[in-house]
């Protein structure tokens, strides 16, 4: 059942760089990792509620721990 009166949800995407780890081997990229301790710098709204992105990247930099991403064989 919808709940009458509902807040909207506030959703932004954004983005920013951060260091990644090539590994190449014989001419190929083997494995990437991505380090996502990294601090947000420069962000840059993708899509959504732009009002929204400094309370956004307040919770996304809170110095909680994140695990490093991995891709690759």
């Amino acid at each position: 059942m919808p709940v009458i009166n509902a807040p909207p949800t506030r959703r932004v995407v954004f983005q920013y760089l951060v260091p990644v780890h090539v590994e190449v081997e014989d001419g190929l990229v083997t494995r990437v990792t991505v380090i996502d301790e990294t601090p947000v710098r420069d962000p840059a709204v993708v899509e959504g509620d732009a009002t929204y992105l400094a309370e956004a990247i307040t919770a996304s930099d809170d110095g909680q721990a994140w695990p490093s991403w991995s891709f690759g064989y």
